[in-house]
């Protein structure tokens, strides 16, 4: 019943930008942490991005970002569409592989095992 589709991938040519969109369904996923990771062909899934709830009623998130997209990426959630997105600019060729979205209860992770629910990826290609 839970499920996650990630959507807008594809090829773009370095210097572009791309928008990716997550949608999550099944359960309530406000104060869930939800991520964005990637893997290249032949390499390790890494983290890209997460945000997570402060547990804080003001609805404060906090963001994290790996060092190798700061300032190029930004993740950002509507709870009340239950999606999450990663704008992400100034695209690399590095920056090619499967992006996908993850949601996880408590506190967030840049570990990709410490997350529960996964979608299937969309595919980000950047040619030089």
């Amino acid at each position: 019943q839970v499920q996650l589709v990630e959507s807008g991938g594809g090829l773009v040519q370095a210097g572009g930008s791309l928008r990716l969109s997550c949608t999550a369904s099944g359960r309530a996923f406000s104060s869930d942490a939800m991520g964005w990771f990637r893997q290249a062909p032949g390499k390790e899934r890494e983290f890209v991005a997460s945000t997570t709830w402060s547990g804080s009623w003001s609805g404060t998130y906090y963001l994290d970002y790996a060092d190798s997209v700061k300032g190029r990426f930004t993740i950002s959630r509507d709870n009340a569409k239950n999606t999450v997105s990663l704008q992400m600019n100034s695209l690399k060729p590095v920056d090619t592989g499967a992006y996908y979205c993850a949601a996880k209860r408590g506190s967030g992770s840049n570990n990709a095992a410490a997350y529960e629910y996964w979608g299937q990826g969309t595919k980000v290609t950047v040619s030089s």
